[in-house]
């Protein structure tokens, strides 16, 4: 019975023109569809889809002008750009072994240090300012910058692997690799001291070893699957180890290993049920080589970080006591005085960094919402050194002597504000930001040893302090709790309004375990300079086990990097991304008219984005189609669309999407994950509109489905087999106009990327498509 009878029959004919012999019946031949199948050799010459030695050819060309992109004037400018003023100086300080503090892990970072290292560089020069001089100051520049370049580089060549070993064809490999090759944001990224090159290499490698360990899915257990498995987890790791953004990877291979478990598990699957202890084992394999190998890496980085971080530096304040302690010349335990009772101190709040003030003037009695105060003395936070912020430290119970007793943990104390002789007091009155939180005020002597008494108490809570342990200066840092409400002295960096000279708000926050309720001590004004108790002991470097160390740093980096929502003059949000809406000015020079705009290629991220759309589109009309009974695409085209350019897809979707919910600032930069998964499903879609697979595969597969023949062991086929006999130049047309546009695209805005050739005013404005905020040099 002939098989075009039904309406999905006929679809598929249209599509897959026959090519082979045909039996009496005019059908092919199943037992020779499935021989071709089992033996590549046995099928028909593929010149036209593209030979191996053509792949290595555009592969070697494509890598060359990669590197000739990335490297090309790659000494201009000469002086700090941009975010250069961070990482350079963390590379720095890493050369000098001292300590600092970064949101981002240390990776990216280490590979920085580790090229000054190699060039004999000896982290001298701190990057402070943008426009600061390398040549002046003596800094080997090219070689960090190129480190960034070496990477951006090999990203093109791994984009083009990852279409080469998904089996794409040719002109499908050369489209996605070119989007990224002549993107002028992947390119401006990677010319400079930034840790993007990094993350996005180590992003596109995850995708590559985990297609070659997919590819591998029917030798399960053997070396190559055990190697490439591994290879994914390190190229993860390194992701995550750059950037937390790489957790997006994780989330996208991830996805994808879930699925195939998924598919593992049925027990109607082709190649036969497993086991469920078979299954385990699949389980745990990839449990190990994805979650614990890339988590032992991540531990790795750090324990180098800490290895040679060993003096101390300017990310001491981010860390606790302890922590300091482990750093040698440590300015702020060598200060340190253990504080006694009677002593004149000034507080200060550990992360805003104002002092603990106060001054004659009252709250108003209504806020600006209707809300009654107290009408009692304002308790403010102050940034400058003043008498107002003088606080005698008092005992809760009167002591005779006065002298020479020591401040404890856990003691409860009063505080006493010497320029008005009041008491510190927090009570049930609502805060004049904050309903829920308690006001504070201060009350006269008379009342705080009277009926106040009990509100004027407060306990020292020293952080990770022992019972009894002595109270100091700069390295106790404390929580100071009230005593009868149990709430913790807090501040904002929200100003109060004119009535409180714009100065920060004092209130008792209900939540005690937030580090933003962490204060020490700054300072005895009492204490005269040359005093015993001020002599400096030589102190011995402390150790910690590195899994606390770990733990601290990794608390206070996504506090910070949680508290990075700031405005910021260039930055963006997701929506704006795809469609290339604004970029950011990296530097300018007035003198040359010389400028860098980080901007991606606007006709390139154009396309790339369309295309995105063209394939929801696609799939989405084929599951239409589906349901009223149409089948209008062959079963490998469908499959390659649904799994690897679906894979695709999943990584721009992960990449992407997850920004929408972040609070923190964002930049443009944040897209070149995205947008490098997002060249992929072009290079795929490309193949996918003009090419067709060989009908001989749809046959064999027709043949199986229908149980005329038995399933035979499964394998990936390359595009050379997929296309056997047919005429490519489709594709090559395609993929000849794609690029062309994408070069024209490239070179329009090549001297906002390269920061050369100066640009006219006129010049600058035919450059502004969509309101690029451009420098408009005078």
């Amino acid at each position: 019975m002939a098989t075009s009878a039904t309406p999905q029959g006929s679809l598929r004919q249209r599509n897959v023109p026959g090519s082979s012999k045909k039996n009496k019946d005019g059908a092919s031949s199943d037992v020779e569809v499935l021989d071709k199948l089992v033996k590549p050799n046995a099928s028909k010459p593929a010149a036209a889809a593209g030979s191996d030695r053509d792949y290595k050819v555009a592969f070697v060309f494509i890598t060359a002008l990669a590197f000739v992109t990335r490297f090309w004037g790659i000494s201009h400018p000469n002086e700090v750009v941009f975010d250069e003023v961070h990482f350079g100086k963390f590379a720095s300080y890493y050369l000098e072994k001292t300590y600092f503090f970064d949101v981002h892990p240390p990776f990216g970072k280490l590979l920085f240090a580790f090229m000054g290292w190699l060039v004999g560089y000896d982290g001298h020069f701190h990057f402070e300012n943008i426009g600061d001089s390398y040549i002046a100051n003596k800094v080997p520049y090219v070689a960090f910058r190129s480190m960034p370049a070496f990477l951006g580089a090999l990203t093109v060549s791994v984009v083009y692997m990852i279409m080469w070993e998904s089996g794409y064809s040719l002109p499908a490999c050369v489209v996605a690799a070119g989007l990224v090759l002549l993107d002028n944001a992947h390119i401006g990224q990677t010319r400079l001291i930034l840790l993007d090159a990094t993350l996005v290499f180590a992003m596109a490698c995850s995708l590559l070893c985990y297609i070659k360990f997919y590819k591998l899915r029917h030798q399960a257990f053997s070396k190559k699957w055990w190697k490439w498995l591994i290879l994914t987890g390190f190229a993860l790791s390194c992701d995550i180890s750059t950037k937390y953004v790489g957790l997006f990877a994780f989330i996208t291979i991830g996805s994808a290993v879930v699925i195939d478990l998924w598919d593992l598990l049925d027990i109607k699957r082709p190649g036969g049920a497993l086991s469920l202890k078979e299954f385990g084992k699949h389980f745990g394999a990839r449990a190990l080589g994805l979650i614990v190998v890339p988590f032992l890496f991540y531990l790795f980085w750090f324990q180098v970080h800490f290895a040679i971080l060993t003096r101390s530096g300017p990310g001491d304040d981010f860390m606790t006591p302890e922590f300091q302690e482990t750093l040698s010349n440590n300015v702020m335990l060598a200060n340190a005085v253990t504080v006694d009772y009677y002593d004149t101190i000034t507080l200060r709040h550990k992360e805003t960094k104002a002092y603990l003030h106060s001054h004659a003037d009252r709250y108003p009695l209504r806020y600006d919402d209707g809300r009654v105060s107290s009408q009692g003395q304002q308790v403010t936070g102050y940034p400058y050194n003043d008498t107002n912020n003088h606080w005698q430290i008092l005992p809760a119970v009167e002591d005779e002597q006065k002298t020479g007793r020591h401040v404890r943990n856990h003691d409860l104390v009063r505080l006493r504000h010497l320029v008005t002789d009041s008491i510190l007091l927090s009570h049930d009155v609502a805060s004049p930001y904050y309903p829920t939180n308690q006001e504070f005020t201060t009350v006269s002597l008379a009342d705080a040893y009277g009926d106040r008494a009990a509100d004027t108490l407060f306990e020292i809570r020293i952080e990770n302090g022992k019972p009894g342990q002595e109270f100091k200066s700069v390295s106790s840092h404390f929580k100071f709790i009230h005593n009868p409400s149990k709430v913790a002295m807090w501040t904002h960096t929200t100003p109060l309004p004119d009535w409180a000279f714009k100065q920060q708000e004092i209130n008792g926050n209900k939540q005690l375990a937030p580090s933003s309720n962490v204060w020490l001590v700054e300072d005895i004004p009492s204490l005269p300079a040359d005093h015993k108790r001020r002599e400096k002991v030589e102190k011995k470097v402390k150790t910690l086990p590195f899994l606390r160390k770990w733990f601290e740093l990794q608390r206070s980096m996504f506090w910070h990097n949680n508290q990075l929502t700031s405005s910021h003059p260039y930055a963006s949000l997701p929506y704006q991304w795809p469609f290339l809406l604004r970029g950011v000015s990296f530097w300018t020079q007035n003198d040359t008219r010389q400028q860098i705009y980080f901007l991606g290629n606007p006709i390139g991220w154009w396309i790339a984005s369309s295309v995105l759309a063209i394939y929801a589109g696609i799939v989405l009309a084929d599951q239409f189609s589906l349901r009223r009974g149409i089948d209008a695409l062959d079963h490998r085209s469908r499959s390659r669309l649904y799994n690897s350019t679906g894979f695709f897809f999943l990584a721009w979707a992960t990449h992407y999407f997850p920004f929408f919910v972040m609070g923190r600032q964002l930049f443009l930069h944040h897209y070149l994950p995205a947008h490098l998964a997002s060249a992929l499903v072009t290079g795929a879609l490309v193949e996918f509109v003009f090419t067709v697979d060989s009908a001989e595969h749809e046959a064999a597969y027709q043949a199986i489905k229908t149980g005329k023949r038995a399933a035979v062991p499964k394998r990936h086929l390359t595009a050379r087999e997929r296309f056997a006999g047919q005429s490519m130049v489709p594709a090559w047309i395609a993929t000849g106009v794609i690029l062309a546009l994408v070069c024209a695209g490239w070179y329009f805005f090549l001297p906002l990327t390269y920061g050369y050739p100066g640009l006219t005013v006129e010049q600058v404005l035919r450059r502004k498509w969509l309101g690029y905020d451009l420098h408009f040099a005078k």
